[in-house]
């Protein structure tokens, strides 16, 4: 009957036309802010972060065990860096989890991909609509994040300095600037996670793995940076990013380990979401019973993101010249000599001392680890230092104070005051106006794991 038709009018059928990708993309993200869940974490990310920076603030015990948690009842952007930190291993992970881990699997439970298919006619459309607004989604929450946690912390305590990781003081200004580019620095490996969610929802199907890969992969990633590994292993890892951001916060700027780990995220989410694309444009919709792709996921998915990690390891160890844990003694000193120098002047200020400087203090540092009998290199909380410094006008030594230090794999250490009691000894100092934190008894610094020369 058709041929007849067609040979009476002497017309072809028209062919149907592909539904362009802005309306499956604008469709795809109707689909997604209308589930329930994802308005649950819309809203708890633009309120919770706000009402426990705001609380946190306001205890008397700060989580000084967290980087820039001692610092949260002196200025509000502690705020957003104290939720950087937590959200790099536990928010992030799980908000790309539930969205980009989900965004196709959800079609195979429902079994609608041969209705959205008739509908787009293109699957290579229907992956970029999809990708695109998964990956919408969780830039809104992020910036709930920063933004929340920042108001939250602003509103509680206010828009003061901040103390650095070398000990100088940041004007407000520059502190908002690094906060934001802290940040920015995070959504490289957000989105690698986030390729990684692509990628196990299209090979796993309906397998709830699929929604377990990037909290796991993640926390693999997590455990993996606390071994004892060499400088190129471990910024060669996609989640190095979420901890190296703490560079931004010494003078000179630490970038090149922060550059590094952002640069291996991108390379890491580009390439699992080339290999999401792959599998997804190869598998077969017509099979309503499809429950991953089995071998070909080995193969595509697995073995090359293998391979990349194998080259970039290769890179950065070319690239780097550290080698080893890249924390030695004469690193450890020289840092902690300088926030010493600048933490000093601080306390002199609150004492309403006659100022001086770093070049007058000459801060010096003598550490040594598990007290010589071992290597003296290396994290751990074994470290012991003794720093002295020189007053103007004085040729000998004048002061000299003890210090253990806890030092982490990824170079961040917290030195612990153990006296003199009228320098580092307790937690407060008494000023002219009053009792105030002593800011030599507790403080956080931060090595370079990459030579300097």
């Amino acid at each position: 009957m058709t041929a007849t038709t067609t040979h009476a009018t002497g017309q072809a059928p028209a062919a149907a036309r592909r539904v362009p990708v802005a309306r499956g993309y604008r469709f795809e993200l109707v689909k997604l802010v209308s589930q329930w869940r994802i308005r649950l974490l819309v809203f708890a990310c633009w309120i919770v972060p706000a009402l426990f920076v705001a609380g946190v603030s306001r205890q008397s015990t700060l989580p000084s065990d967290t980087l820039f948690g001692r610092w949260m009842h002196a200025t509000g952007w502690a705020g957003p860096l104290v939720m950087l930190g937590f959200a790099g291993i536990w928010a992030l992970p799980l908000l790309t989890s539930v969205v980009a881990g989900d965004v196709f699997a959800s079609e195979d439970r429902l079994g609608t991909w041969r209705h959205l298919l008739v509908a787009v006619r293109s699957p290579a459309r229907i992956f970029a609509a999809k990708s695109l607004a998964g990956l919408t989604v969780i830039l809104l929450l992020v910036a709930g994040l920063v933004c929340s946690s920042a108001v939250g912390g602003l509103l509680a305590v206010g828009n003061q300095p901040l103390v650095g990781l070398d000990g100088h003081l940041l004007s407000p200004g520059d502190t908002a600037v690094k906060v934001l580019l802290a940040w920015a620095a995070a959504l490289a490996p957000t989105l690698s996670l986030t390729a990684i969610g692509l990628l196990g929802s299209v090979a796993l199907g309906r397998s709830p793995m699929g929604l377990l890969l990037p909290p796991v992969f993640a926390l693999a990633l997590s455990v993996v940076q606390m071994l004892p590994l060499p400088v190129a292993v471990r910024l060669a890892l996609p989640g190095y990013a979420f901890i190296s951001w703490n560079g931004l916060f010494t003078s000179p700027t630490q970038l090149a380990p922060l550059l590094t780990g952002v640069a291996v995220s991108l390379a890491w989410a580009v390439l699992a979401t080339v290999l999401a694309y792959v599998l997804f444009i190869r598998r077969d919709f017509t099979n309503p019973a499809y429950d991953g792709s089995g071998r070909r996921a080995l193969t595509l998915g697995v073995l090359p993101l293998a391979v990349l990690t194998a080259v970039t390891v290769a890179a950065v160890a070319v690239a780097a010249p550290s080698t080893g844990s890249g924390i030695t003694q004469d690193k450890v000193q020289k840092s902690l000599a300088t926030v010493f120098a600048h933490l000093y002047r601080l306390q002199t200020r609150e004492l309403r001392r006659p100022a001086v400087t770093e070049a007058q203090l000459g801060a010096t540092a003598a550490c040594t680890k598990s007290d010589g009998r071992a290597a003296q290199e290396g994290a751990g909380n074994d470290w012991r230092c003794v720093v002295s410094w020189h007053l103007p006008g004085v040729t000998a030594v004048t002061g000299t104070a003890v210090y253990q230090l806890d030092i982490t794999s990824d170079g961040r250490f917290m030195a612990d005051g153990d006296g003199p009691k009228e320098v580092n000894g307790y937690f407060l100092v008494r000023t002219p106006t009053g009792d105030a934190p002593n800011p030599l008894w507790q403080f956080d610094g931060n090595v370079d794991l990459l030579d300097n020369n």
